[in-house]
This record gives C-alpha cells, sequence and structure tokens, in this order.
C-alpha cells in the first residue's frame, strides 16, 4: 500500500485506511469528486464554517464503522475480515451517489432520481472496475446479506451515517445542541438476534441522539435561510433547464449542459452507464462556475438570481406553525408580481410556497432496547422516556419566500 494511509482528521484526529481495496476507492476519481462536493449545500450562508465536504463525511463514517465492528467482535459477535471490509467500503460509498449541492437539487437537476439508487449504481459499477471484490458490499447495501444487522449499520434510525453527520456537522456549523456522545452510542451497541441493539444503561443517550437530531434539523438543516438559499437554486436550474431545451446555449461544462437539455429518469440511468458516467463527472464547481457566468446573461431571471447568489441577497422568507389560506397566497402573490414589476408568467421563479418537516423518532422502523432481564424493547416504550413518544411526531411548518428586489436593466 502506498505510504499516505493515514489521514487527519478534525472531528476524529487519525485515520487509518485499513486495506488496499478501500484506499484503490478512496483514489479513485468519482469518490475524490466528494471533495468538490459540500455536505451542506448552501447552510454556509448561515453558519460560515459549514465548508466541510462529503469526502469529510464518508471517511469519518468508515472511521466510526470500524470501531463499532472492532467493539461488537469485543462483545463476542464473529466478524469475518471479508465482512469488515466489506462494511467499511458500504459505508464509504452509502453517498458516493450524491450530486452538486446534493439534497437541494436531487429532484431538480435529475427529475425524481434519488441519490440512494445512484449510490447503489455507482457501486455496481465499482464492482465491475474491481472484478466483483465488492459483492458482499453490494449484498450489505441492498440488504440482502443473511446477517441483517450489517444493514442497519449503514442505513436506519441508529446508522453510522447518522453518527458522523451530527458529529461533524455540529463540529463545523459550531451549533452545540448537535453534540452527540457517538462514542457512547457505540460502546452501548450490541447485536442480539441478528439486529443491532443498545444496552438499557445507554438508553439516555439514545434519548440525547434523538432530540440532538431534532434540534439540528430545526438550527441547520431546515434553518429558514437555507431553505430560502436552496428553493432560488431550485428555480435558478428550472430556469436554465427551460432555456436550454427552448434552445438557449450556455457556456458551461459539458456534463452540466447535458443534464440541462435532458430530462434523464431513473430508468436512462440504469439502462445506461455512459450517463451515470457523466453525472459522476459534476460537482459543485459546476454550478458555481455556471453562476458566475450567468451574472452577466441577457435573461432577466437567470441573471437576477445568479446575481443574488453571489452577492448573498437571498430571497426574504416567512416560516410558520399555520398554512397560509389560499387568499393570502393569492394576495403576496399579487404584491410581488407588482412589486417586482414582471409579468405574472414569471412569478414561479421570484416566489415559491410550500412546507418543511421534521420527526425526532419513527416508530416503524425501531431502535432496540436491550434490557438488564434480555428482553429487546423499542425504545419509545422505555417507561421513563416520554420526550421519545412526543418527538415520534412529525412536526411541520409553512415557508413562503419571495424575491425583494429585481435588477431589470441591462
Amino acid at each position: 500500500m502506498k505510504s499516505q494511509k493515514i489521514l487527519n482528521d478534525p472531528v476524529y484526529g487519525f485515520i487509518t485506511i485499513p486495506s488496499e481495496l478501500i484506499f484503490t476507492i478512496i483514489d479513485h476519481p468519482y469518490f475524490q469528486r466528494l471533495r468538490r462536493i459540500k455536505q451542506l449545500g448552501l447552510t454556509d450562508f448561515v453558519y460560515p464554517g459549514a465548508l466541510h465536504t462529503r469526502f469529510h463525511h464518508a471517511i469519518g463514517a468508515m472511521h466510526l464503522m470500524s470501531i463499532t465492528l472492532d467493539n461488537l467482535r469485543n462483545k463476542g459477535t464473529e466478524i469475518t475480515d471479508e465482512e469488515y471490509e466489506a462494511a467499511l467500503i458500504a459505508i464509504l460509498l452509502h453517498d458516493i451517489g450524491h450530486g452538486p449541492f446534493s439534497h437541494a437539487l436531487e429532484y431538480s437537476l435529475l427529475k425524481g432520481v434519488p441519490h440512494e439508487e445512484l449510490s447503489l449504481l455507482t457501486i455496481e459499477l465499482f464492482n465491475q472496475e474491481f472484478g466483483g471484490k465488492l459483492d458482499l458490499t453490494l449484498r450489505i447495501f441492498k440488504n440482502q446479506y443473511e446477517r441483517k444487522f450489517f444493514h442497519q449499520l449503514v442505513s436506519s434510525q441508529l446508522d453510522i451515517d447518522r453518527l458522523d453527520y451530527l458529529q461533524r456537522d455540529c463540529f463545523f456549523t459550531g451549533v452545540s445542541e448537535g453534540t452527540i456522545g457517538a462514542d457512547r452510542i457505540i460502546k452501548m451497541m450490541d447485536v442480539k438476534n441478528d439486529q443491532v441493539v443498545i444496552e438499557e444503561k445507554g438508553i439516555y443517550s439514545i434519548e440525547n441522539f434523538l432530540s440532538a437530531r431534532r434540534l439540528m434539523y430545526w438550527q441547520v438543516y431546515l434553518h429558514k435561510t437555507t431553505v430560502s438559499a436552496e428553493k432560488m437554486l431550485i428555480k435558478l436550474i428550472e430556469r436554465a433547464r427551460f432555456l436550454r431545451q427552448s434552445g438557449t446555449s450556455f457556456t458551461i461544462t459539458e456534463e452540466f449542459d447535458f443534464l440541462l437539455s435532458q430530462n434523464l429518469s431513473l430508468s436512462d440511468f440504469q439502462t445506461n452507464p455512459d450517463y451515470l458516467r457523466l453525472f459522476l463527472e459534476m460537482d459543485d464547481l459546476d454550478i458555481w462556475g455556471a453562476i458566475k457566468l450567468w451574472k452577466n446573461h441577457p435573461d432577466y431571471v437567470l441573471r437576477n438570481i445568479s446575481q443574488m447568489f453571489l452577492t448573498r441577497n437571498l430571497f426574504k422568507i416567512s416560516l410558520t406553525n399555520e398554512a397560509f389560506k389560499p387568499e393570502e397566497i393569492a394576495l403576496l402573490k399579487e404584491k410581488t408580481i407588482s412589486k417586482l414589476g414582471i409579468p405574472p408568467q414569471d412569478l414561479t421563479y421570484f416566489f415559491s410556497h410550500g412546507a418543511v418537516s421534521n420527526y425526532g423518532y419513527l416508530a416503524k422502523d425501531r431502535i432496540n432496547i436491550l434490557t438488564k432481564k434480555g428482553e429487546v424493547i423499542d425504545v419509545a416504550q422505555a417507561a421513563d422516556l416520554p420526550n421519545i413518544k412526543v418527538m415520534s411526531k412529525i412536526v411541520e411548518k409553512h415557508y413562503v419566500c419571495k424575491a425583494k428586489s429585481l435588477n431589470l436593466d441591462y
């Protein structure tokens, strides 16, 4: 193996890359591209330190997985070296299918193509490149491996993905409410009847974890300024796609141009690997490069939204617990058209409304507690944890966001 097999991570310190295969995967251009995709998209408009990347997160999650598997081995769970490496690769590649700006553009740059499906297709692509060495990783990722607890560690309500991103996002944003004590949670993990369980003495760490995740959603992931910036970006891409498909040509990267000119579906990616390879060439820089070029574009929608991004002149947003009445929305639309001086058909690019929702705990995807008597119960049934019952309720907030002013001169 090459000598650079240790990475210094700001959250965990030194992380060792444990095998030649994992090193080769990390070295792959499709994985290296994660360095150019920010973990939290546009959140640095609110928290300036939130500049960490999907690359940071993937490496950190792999590190936590190795600690978790070592801990389970110490408690008597048999894990072969093949399973160990496969689980590490599954968590390392769980986000490989994310595109530029991740969740913000997941359903506008590509219509209804979830990143999980693209991650799966990319792992299959890697498996072909590496001569079938990722067969077990694929089975774990798709929950087709008979030892189900491996998949739970990769994807569940208490998976390694969440343990890393909560700690990492908390660290880089400075939002201390997100602190979760992942070390203790991992120490309390065990396997019973092929399910991940938490020892009863770790129950308050789980309550804190669920509470911290809920707070991070409202304070960071669904912060109203972030929601506003994401809506602007979605509108910008919608306008660019409309213009591109109406015959306008842009000076942008070849990959971005192709995705704007097409309306690719999941089946397109499944049947044509070239589309996937093209998508895996894209990162945040494709979008930022376009925004810098579009700030002087003749199209006033493209020009204005691009200028707004570059000067952080974001849409004004109102967030409320109650849904807006149809007549309120109609009035706000009229006022916005009048204030901005735009034709009604273009309002959609400068005005949006909808809802964001957040939950602490979903009972259908249980977190299991192993009691001192050896019973396995759902964390929400633990007698003295009323908070978790409350957190099972989905909370919805409603928003309206609109441009404050436009530069209609050119």
